[in-house]
């Protein structure tokens, strides 16, 4: 069993996820040219990173992610999309991401989850949480046929399932202290050490409600393979 992993910046890896998954993972990395497969392995998961899901000119692998997450969700392979890959996921499927009116959501903060989540087959043992946020685009409309799962304070979609095998966050349950604090001082965030110092007080809490998460999509995989 594989899991075809899309990498789109080098500060932006898998993360927590490498330790999490008991499945193979092989990691796409078109930032490098590297080229994306027109099906993903046994499972998808597509990571974060600074582009816009609508820059194609300047990230132009964009389109083709796009096209594989459109296909693997229309074939049911097991898909999580974090961040801007919820967000690609989101345009490959018909809903709609924009630029976020309230700015910047990032750093530690609260997701809920919402009534559907409690029978999820990832989600339903999170029930509120932190996580770890970075992102100005929001998936302002979800895909037909979606199901919301998680919510937040500042932007309301923080997590939808699609059909019974894909899934889409807003957050990054992948982002390891280390991770985030190369972003927050790569970006001249402000309050950038404030940030930082929070994410890491709270790493006890991101890998107790994440963790389980990262292993329910690894079984996911298992099932739908052995299917």
């Amino acid at each position: 069993m594989r899991i075809t992993v899309i990498e789109h910046e080098a500060d932006a890896g898998p993360g927590f996820l490498d330790g999490w998954l008991d499945v193979a993972c092989e990691v796409v990395r078109p930032y490098r040219g590297e080229p994306v497969p027109d099906r993903a392995a046994d499972g998808l998961i597509v990571l974060g990173g600074e582009p816009a899901a609508w820059e194609d000119d300047t990230y132009p692998w964009l389109p083709a992610t796009r096209d594989l997450l459109a296909r693997a969700v229309s074939d049911g392979t097991p898909t999580l999309g974090v961040c801007l890959g919820a967000q690609l996921m989101t345009m490959a499927c018909g809903g709609t991401v924009e630029r976020g009116g309230e700015g910047l959501e990032v750093g530690l903060c609260e997701v809920t989850a919402l009534p559907e989540a409690a029978s999820d087959r990832l989600l339903s043992g999170v029930g509120a949480a932190v996580a770890i946020q970075y992102h100005r685009d929001v998936m302002s409309r979800l895909p037909d046929g979606a199901v919301p799962l998680m919510t937040g304070p500042l932007y309301p979609h923080q997590a939808y399932r699609l059909g019974s095998t894909a899934w889409a966050v807003q957050f990054h349950p992948e982002a390891t202290p280390d991770i985030f604090a190369t972003w927050a001082t790569g970006s001249a965030l402000a309050s950038g050490e404030e940030h930082i110092a929070r994410v890491r007080a709270a790493e006890d809490k991101l890998v107790a409600a994440w963790r389980p998460v990262a292993e329910a999509f690894a079984a996911v995989v298992r099932a739908s393979t052995s299917a």
